[in-house]
């Protein structure tokens, strides 16, 4: 990397974590350093929660998912316009009434403290592996792409975090995030600009998306319902809805950014600003992934994008095939550039568009190179059978290393960085409440002045700081990270979101009850996860709540 880009990359960085320590200067209790002072504007809590969400997965793995699996993954959001409007209507007005710091002091005013800490606990776990995830997913990669050592760069990505979030709390994690989602929306959009001015002469945007489309890739919608399946309308409205209901309205590393707005109608217009602009970000995302891909039909392309793998094929006796099949790899390429380049100059001189055969043509090729994508993956594994052989996350970093120009390299890769830090902030600081709030000043040291609390709120960050970036040195690399997170978040997250409900609108449902189901739901979602069925977690989301609720219902009738 240039020099320039060092430079840029350093310098957004260090600006990112002044202007939060500057932003938070003035926090000084434990209450403000948990909620902050209570007292953004909607946009802040937008942008704030946008950059929750948006992690480093969203701009390493979503580009590589349009890239080799098209648009469909923009189905996985159709639930969360559903999902927002229900949350201020129902949810956000009982949390600003109850003025509670945390989403789980609710559930011990309606049930008992056994719930609240059953809850919270639920919280920490899932959240705390998913924080992991958030800082491993962007470090193995650049450590692939650059050789850096992991443990060290597991360090350095969650060392800048821990100390603005250690020094202001909640209110450095929602003011850093304005600045961080404008650099990443920033990005995204040069992303694709930058795409799209490198295609031939004569290839538009609407030829791109025409080529695109002819291998299936610019297709939305799969209204084909399969429980297998795990992006389709319906997986996307009703399984998905029940997931963004629970981490929106039960993940305190959400709740805690709309709880910080100054009035319940800022935080409602925040919620509705996510969810309605979200949908349109995410669709971006992908179609940067769906450009890349264009663009690897005029520009070759390795068949494996991974060169950490290749590398160790390279030191094996599978070197001979690897090489036989990038060989075959190249004379496709050659064959649909030629095809490609023949159709940009006729439709220069005037032609026509792409013809049926040749999309028939175009999607066959576009299978063959499936199939020896295949056959690599498995000569990698067999050169190492305990690594990852997939590299999907890997396509948008080597396209942006090789092929954008110097300085804005820089950029996105701070992009990168921004995207990580704004989600890891968000999580330390969510952990950091609850397990203060919900269970230390709650159950263990209850009758302590402020001053303690303050102080043990920051060595809670630092301690879940050092928690995560453990846990992340020795995590293994999922088939794709963004579906990693969601995966993590739906084993737990319809559990959590059934005793939410029952809570608000089962209300002769008591403690009790709610506890042994939850317990019991917990136990079936482990079960069908592990060793049943993987791909249909979506629907494990309403599931976990409708047995959570219906449980508690038939527990509190046979108790009473």
């Amino acid at each position: 990397m240039a020099t320039l880009d060092w430079i840029v990359l350093v310098g957004s960085l260090a600006f990112v974590v002044l202007y939060g320590l500057w932003k938070s200067r003035s926090i000084e209790s434990s209450e403000n350093f948990l909620a902050g002072k209570r007292d953004l504007p909607w946009w802040t809590i937008g942008l704030s929660i946008m950059a929750t969400q948006a992690s480093a997965i969203t701009f390493l793995s979503t580009p590589g998912q349009g890239f080799f699996d098209g648009m469909e993954f923009v189905q996985f959001y159709f639930g969360m316009p559903i999902a927002m409007i229900f949350l201020v209507v129902f949810i956000l007005p009982v949390y600003y009434r109850l003025r509670v710091t945390t989403a789980y002091e609710f559930l011990e005013q309606r049930f008992d403290l056994r719930m609240r800490t059953l809850t919270a606990a639920l919280f920490l776990i899932q959240r705390g592996v998913a924080a992991a995830i958030s800082i491993y997913a962007p470090s193995i990669i650049l450590c692939a792409v650059f050789g850096w050592n992991l443990a060290m760069t597991n360090f350095l990505m969650a060392l800048f975090v821990v100390i603005y979030t250690t020094s202001g709390g909640s209110a450095a994690v929602s003011r850093t995030q304005e600045l961080q989602m404008t650099i990443m929306l920033s990005g995204l959009v040069l992303a694709f600009v930058l795409v799209l001015f490198q295609l031939p002469e004569g290839v538009g945007l609407s030829d791109a998306w025409q080529i695109a489309g002819a291998t299936g890739k610019t297709k939305v919608l799969d209204w084909s319902f399969d429980i297998h399946d795990r992006y389709n309308v319906w997986s996307g409205i009703l399984g998905a809805t029940f997931l963004f209901l629970s981490y929106f309205g039960t993940d305190q590393s959400q709740v805690g950014r709309y709880l910080s707005g100054k009035s319940l109608r800022e935080s409602r217009f925040g919620l509705l600003f996510n969810g309605f602009i979200k949908i349109p970000m995410q669709f971006l995302v992908l179609s940067v992934g769906v450009m890349v891909y264009v663009f690897y039909q005029f520009n070759a392309a390795p068949l494996h994008f991974n060169q950490v793998n290749r590398a160790k094929v390279a030191r094996t006796e599978h070197e001979a095939a690897f090489r036989q099949l990038e060989a075959r790899n190249d004379s496709l390429f050659l064959l649909k550039k030629n095809l490609l380049e023949d159709l940009a100059a006729a439709k220069r001189s005037g032609g026509g568009d792409l013809t049926p055969e040749n999309n028939t043509q175009l999607q066959t090729w576009e299978n063959e190179r499936k199939a020896l994508r295949t056959e690599a993956e498995a000569l990698v594994k067999k050169a190492d059978p305990k690594g990852d052989s997939k590299d999907k996350d890997f396509v948008f970093i080597n396209f942006i290393l090789q092929h954008i120009p110097v300085g804005l390299v820089g950029l996105m890769l701070a992009m990168i960085f921004c995207a990580s830090w704004s989600t890891t902030a968000s999580e330390l600081s969510a952990l950091t409440a609850t397990s203060l709030s919900d269970i230390y000043r709650r159950s263990i040291v209850k009758d302590r002045d402020d001053t303690h609390y303050f102080r043990m709120s920051r060595w809670f960050t630092v301690g879940w700081g050092v928690f995560i970036v453990i846990f992340a040195t020795y995590a293994d690399l999922f088939d794709n990270l963004i579906q990693a997170v969601n995966m993590v978040g739906s084993v737990f997250y319809g559990t959590i979101l059934g005793i939410f409900f029952t809570a608000f609108f089962l209300k002769s449902v008591q403690g009790r009850a709610v506890f042994w189901a939850a317990v019991a739901t917990q136990a079936v979602i482990f079960y069908l996860f592990f060793f049943v069925d993987k791909d249909a977690y979506l629907w494990y989301n309403p599931l976990g709540c409708g047995l959570v609720m219906g449980l508690g219902w038939v527990l509190q009738r046979v108790w009473r």
